[in-house]
């Protein structure tokens, strides 16, 4: 879940930006647009398969999935792919589903997403739970079909009632959003703890969420930390940043630093941007662990490279006054330059960016200036991933 914040930009005597207050940064909403991430049902190409008849998928078995799991296991795709033809003629909504994923990914056919939406249809219209989540996925993309939230919403559904945590995580979204039904926190909020109380992780972050704002539940954030600490024990994350937040605050939980930086750490170890802000923070005040400039800067970096504006800002100041880093004009207003451009023209805050980016190029020569602004017009995000962290 992405955090927002309204917190004023501070500076100092040299008129450096500080952001210190813009640290703690509220539960919000998690991008939620459809990378198939967690649609990818567990295993959904060869060794899925193979997986799946292992453990005795329904309605697939007998020798001759016993044949395509060898073909696949030889990497002999079109012997695999011509006994699972030989299943879905039988009218096996397993071969069916699979072969869909197959098209829809491009594993082993070339990638096609109208013939996806044909074999996800004929398992789907089987109830076969995880073809009517895809097929809801492709209304929802318009991938293989016309954009249409509401047949989106009516897939999600016919799978979220048979009890598939995936589509009533989803189903919740679309209610959360207004998207394909009316908006309705209440039943958002009922769709998320359906899919929560099975275990599912990002049901139980978004349950949290609510209860946290009280949308669609009364709010209430001990039960918020309830399910942030139920996802975060699982890894996910949203939830540790979530959790870590709240022991900052000390909201439904006794506040605790040490415990903040604990959870805040797990996070920003997989990538979290907001966390590895939030634990450069930590660090550059000494809140939960001993003031250590390099490993502000560390963290700052970490948040920066992924386009974390406020870790933009954070660690152009580190350059600008030479704490946990050389001092470098140049470095500084790269990053400065870099948080100028990400933070909006209609916020305050950004004209002390653009007052401490221009402070800095009044020291530099002209053709420091000219290498600072080619560094910030050549730079790009990283992706956002795992980082090994400091010892501990």
């Amino acid at each position: 879940m992405v955090r927002t914040a309204e917190h004023d930009t501070m500076t100092n005597e040299e008129g450096v930006p500080e952001m210190g207050g813009e640290m703690r940064k509220p539960s919000g909403r998690q991008d939620r647009k459809r990378t198939v991430l967690s649609f990818k049902v567990q295993g959904l190409v060869a060794s899925t398969l193979l997986a799946f008849a292992l453990l005795g998928a329904p309605a697939v078995t007998g020798q001759t999935l016993d044949d395509a799991v060898e073909a696949f296991k030889r990497g002999d795709y079109t012997d695999a792919i011509g006994t699972l033809r030989v299943l879905v003629e039988q009218g096996s909504a397993e071969a069916q589903f699979r072969l869909g994923v197959m098209y829809a990914e491009g594993d082993g056919v070339p990638q096609d997403d109208g013939k996806a939406v044909q074999w996800f249809r004929l398992a789907a219209d089987q109830g076969h739970a995880e073809a009517q989540v895809w097929l809801g996925h492709m209304y929802e993309e318009g991938r293989g079909v016309p954009q249409d939230d509401g047949e989106a919403v009516r897939w999600y559904r016919r799978a979220a009632e048979q009890g598939n945590a995936e589509a009533q995580v989803w189903l919740g979204h679309m209610y959360d959003e207004g998207r394909g039904v009316p908006q309705d926190d209440g039943a958002a909020a009922r769709w998320y703890r359906l899919a929560a109380e099975q275990g599912n992780a990002e049901a139980q972050v978004w349950l949290g969420h609510m209860y946290e704002e009280g949308r669609g539940v009364p709010q209430d954030d001990m039960e918020a930390v309830r399910w942030y600490r139920l996802a975060a024990e699982q890894g996910d994350a949203g939830a540790q940043f979530n959790l870590g937040f709240m022991y900052d605050e000390g909201r439904g939980v006794p506040q605790d630093d040490m415990e903040a930086v604990r959870w805040y750490r797990l996070a920003a170890e997989q990538g979290d941007a907001d966390a590895q802000f939030n634990l450069g923070f930590m660090y550059d005040e000494g809140q939960g662990v001993p003031q250590d400039d390099s490993e502000a800067v560390r963290w700052y970096r970490l948040a920066a490279e992924q386009g974390e504006a406020r870790a933009q800002v954070r660690l152009g100041a580190m350059y600008d006054e030479g704490r946990g880093v050389p001092q470098d004009d140049v470095q500084a207003h790269k990053w400065y330059n870099l948080a100028a451009s990400r933070i909006s023209s209609s916020d305050q805050r950004r004209d002390e960016v653009v007052k401490a980016r221009n402070r800095v190029g009044l020291k530099m020569t002209p053709a420091q200036l000219a290498e600072a602004q080619r560094l910030a017009r050549e730079w790009r995000p990283k992706p956002s991933a795992a980082q090994d962290g400091p010892d501990r």
